[in-house]
């Protein structure tokens, strides 16, 4: 498939939250990404039981719809976008993903109808195979999978979209070892030669029903990395492997992209700022409203260049100011309000600026997602198309020399010694991809559960 050789913007001033190059309409009014404007996206999730029956799981699926488009409605919010990352009896029952996609769509439609109240409906289905376990090419996993997109597709999804786990069996061995070679064949290879076999599936099932192929994440990996790297008191893995682990996601995650899918990104992936520099594709971007989650160390820098503001996940229950869905949106609500006042007050620069200034010497992994930072990234990566790898490779080294490079950036003598080990591990690595391919397929087949034909080979 073609690759992306050039940038979308001419430069990372050119980006700025709420307005993309390729703007994407969804859903009832409709939602409108990348138009000069920032929707607020909740995802809500079951509590643990509901799942029990059909009769119980639509009934917690409709009560928390309800909740987002009755708050939204109450606050006098104009939009919402509600995503729904399935769980495992969703995906692996296809009617049952149905009936749930079915129900919250009407839903939708009887807000907008009575109140105006714009909304969209995204399908994020459970990649159900373990690549340890079975082949991710030939097994019952796959069929559930494309199955539900389809069943969805045709009951109210607006927007098909996948956390994908290719290459996690040796991404998983290889962080474990800050072994940057493993890293980079997880991500950048095996997990890209996933993509490039699933995404035109999905694409196609997305034309088919008439509806936008969403995106992809690195979750699986790049955010186990960084995840694993922790706050400043962790120790398990040195921030800065985090960080070209990163890197190397972007590369992967573009894959998407060059299969036909245009957006909306997927939230959780981190990646995504440099994906806008290189695609120009709306973004959904997780921050300060996904503390519900997770923690991290850029929650506010993320939003710098984001067209939908997600939560990231929040398990629905009751709290003091109503339910965990109803509190969430409220929240998104009022931050994405404030976005969109800069825009339109014409302060959009400034507090982009602010953002990215409260955040972007915290951490390495918010410095490399910087709107500057995520350019030059995304230059190396078009610079370099012959390859999943060399492109992959491209992006940590990039990472690391931009790391290096700004004296702002400090780093404790540990970090210091980890991202300088690591540069210099990748830059030993071979220039040829079908030399890096044997040596990996040699080196790794001792990973327990990594086959090689779940990948082509």
């Amino acid at each position: 498939m073609p690759k992306y050789t050039s940038m979308a913007y001419g430069s990372w001033e050119e980006m700025i939250f709420g307005t993309a190059k390729h703007p994407v309409s969804i859903g009832f009014g409709p939602v409108e990404l990348g138009k000069k404007h920032v929707h607020p996206q909740i995802v809500p999730h079951p509590r643990p039981g509901s799942e029990a029956t059909k009769e119980k799981i639509l009934k917690e699926y409709q009560r928390m719809t309800e909740d987002a488009l009755s708050h939204c409605a109450a606050l006098g919010f104009p939009s919402i976008v509600i995503e729904f990352e399935h769980i495992y009896q969703m995906t692996s029952q296809p009617e049952w993903a149905a009936a749930i996609f079915a129900q919250a769509k009407a839903q939708m439609k009887g807000y907008y109808e009575k109140y105006g109240l714009k909304s969209a409906l995204i399908s994020t289905v459970a990649d159900l195979r373990k690549p340890d376990m079975v082949n991710m090419r030939k097994c019952q996993e796959i069929d559930w999978m494309l199955a539900t997109f389809d069943s969805t597709a045709a009951n109210g999804a607006d927007v098909l979209s996948i956390e994908t786990m290719g290459g996690k069996e040796v991404f998983d061995y290889a962080i474990q070892r800050n072994d940057m070679k493993g890293i980079i064949f997880g991500i950048g290879v095996l997990s890209s030669i996933d993509m490039a076999w699933l995404w035109p599936q999905i694409v196609t099932i997305a034309k088919k029903h008439g509806i936008t192929p969403g995106g992809d994440t690195d979750c699986a990996r790049g955010n186990t990395a960084m995840f694993m790297a922790g706050g400043y008191t962790a120790t398990d893995v040195p921030h800065t492997v985090a960080a070209l682990a990163r890197g190397c996601s972007a590369a992967r995650s573009l894959v998407a992209y060059e299969s036909g899918a245009t957006g909306p990104t997927k939230d959780c992936a981190y990646e995504d700022p440099i994906i806008k520099a290189i695609t120009g594709v709306p973004i959904t971007m997780e921050g300060v409203a996904s503390a519900c989650a997770h923690a991290e160390l850029q929650s506010n820098l993320v939003a710098a260049v984001v067209d939908l503001w997600s939560n990231e996940a929040v398990e629905y229950h009751d709290m003091f100011g109503g339910s965990s869905v109803e509190v969430f949106t409220e929240i998104l609500g009022y931050n994405v309000a404030q976005m969109n006042a800069a825009i339109e007050l014409g302060y959009a620069k400034e507090l982009q600026a602010i953002n990215v200034a409260s955040d972007k010497y915290r951490d390495v992994h918010g410095f490399m997602l910087s709107p500057d930072n995520s350019y030059e990234i995304g230059k190396a990566i078009v610079a370099n198309v012959d390859s999943y790898y060399l492109r992959a490779k491209a992006a940590v080294l990039k990472t690391a020399e931009l790391i290096s490079a700004d004296k702002k950036m400090l780093l404790s003598d540990f970090e210091k010694d980890a991202l300088a080990k690591a540069r210099a591990d990748v830059e030993a690595l071979p220039d040829n991809e079908g030399d890096f391919i044997d040596m990996c397929l040699s080196e790794y087949s001792k990973v327990p559960g990594f086959d090689p034909t779940s990948y082509g080979f």
